[in-house]
């Protein structure tokens, strides 16, 4: 199952967004307080939301729930209001939304900046038969979580502690136990790959966590660099089963404390999990792994699966309190605006300045 398509009038930052996807791997770029991260968890929200919720047989004031349940849980509006979540402007507003998935219709919603909990699914198609129960959501933050799973599931449940339930979702993911029988081709490539990257392998022990290198011993996961934390949550969850062929992966800076040798060997692995037939979106400040996607989007060398590759770049004009604008290329060299490649090229104007003797302020 894959998102097809995503659209926001007047969700948060969005006054007007409507977007089709790549089936394979979907590249966000864009400036601080653009939307990148409000964009993914919407429609991770929602396609969580209608994947967890027997639409068949619960009632429709069920179903609405568990949507404001999910949309509040993973963006936290203060006391859970769901009207927090339109587009702030003078006066009342109203917004609407939806996903679009392959082979089914369009979950769309409606809500009012002034409502507290209550969500006007205007459409929510059965699932029947037409998901696979192996059908996954995953949304990996930025702030990796696989090192506190021991308690965090205990302590989430049981107290109002203030995380995204974003990680209690990955909580709950990485708490699975590995799936029986053997690892298909496509699976035991990835996990090569994170091996090499590693240099060692994931294991789970009582609900923790450690990295085994050979020759070194197991380190506990709180010990190993955060990097490799994020590469090791990737391993389990391809390991368990969570992450297969049939799950839609949201990732949120993969780039984060990542040093920049780790970005090439990150970035073919994203595209054997697109090869998988995972349907990847990440976000990213990053120019080499921007960069990385673009040689594979522009060289069929770099590509020899022929991955189909989207770039998307939110931005926002000049105009003060101008709503987000976006553009969308085949390849990050055609967006006429994107904040990583001119960040990068006014690092370089400014070192020929010093080599020139014509720096400018």
């Amino acid at each position: 199952m894959k998102i097809k398509s995503a659209r926001l009038e007047n969700f948060m930052l969005f006054d007007d967004f409507d977007m089709a996807w790549s089936p394979n791997i979907n590249v966000i770029c864009g400036s601080n307080s653009t939307g990148k991260t409000v964009l993914i968890k919407f429609m991770y929200a929602l396609l969580k939301a209608w994947r967890d919720t027997d639409t068949e047989k619960e009632t429709k004031d069920r179903v609405n729930t568990a949507f404001v349940e999910k949309l509040t849980g993973v963006f936290r509006p203060e006391d859970r209001l769901i009207g927090r979540l339109v587009r702030r402007q003078q006066g009342y507003s109203q917004c609407a939304c939806g996903i679009v998935l392959d082979n089914f219709e369009p979950v769309e919603a409606g809500f009012g900046s002034r409502a507290k909990s209550r969500f006007d699914l205007l459409n929510y198609p059965p699932k029947a038969d037409g998901v696979d129960p192996l059908n996954t959501a995953i949304y990996i933050p930025p702030k990796e979580i696989i090192s506190a799973t021991e308690n965090f599931r205990f302590l989430y449940e049981e107290m109002h502690i203030a995380f995204e339930e974003t990680y209690y979702d990955l909580a709950k993911l990485l708490d699975r136990p590995l799936k029986k029988g053997p690892n298909t081709a496509e699976q035991k490539c990835v996990l090569d790959k994170l091996g090499d990257i590693m240099q060692g392998d994931i294991i789970q022990r009582e609900n923790k966590f450690y990295l085994r290198e050979s020759g070194k011993g197991e380190f506990e996961m709180g010990l190993v660099s955060e990097g490799y934390r994020k590469l090791a949550t990737i391993a389990y969850l391809i390991k368990n089963g969570s992450l297969n062929a049939n799950s839609v992966l949201f990732w949120d800076e993969p780039e984060t404390n990542m040093n920049p040798k780790m970005i090439h060997p990150l970035v073919e692995t994203l595209m054997q999990l697109a090869k998988l037939g995972v349907q990847v979106f990440i976000t990213t400040h990053d120019y080499f792994l921007q960069q990385y996607f673009n040689l594979a989007a522009a060289y069929p060398e770099a590509n020899p699966d022929h991955l189909d590759i989207k770039f998307v770049s939110l931005y926002r004009p000049e105009a003060k309190d101008s709503a987000i604008q976006y553009e969308e290329a085949a390849q990050a060299t055609d967006l006429e605006h994107n904040t990583i490649m001119e960040e990068f090229d006014a690092i370089y104007d400014r070192e020929q300045g010093f080599i020139y003797g014509d720096t400018r302020e």
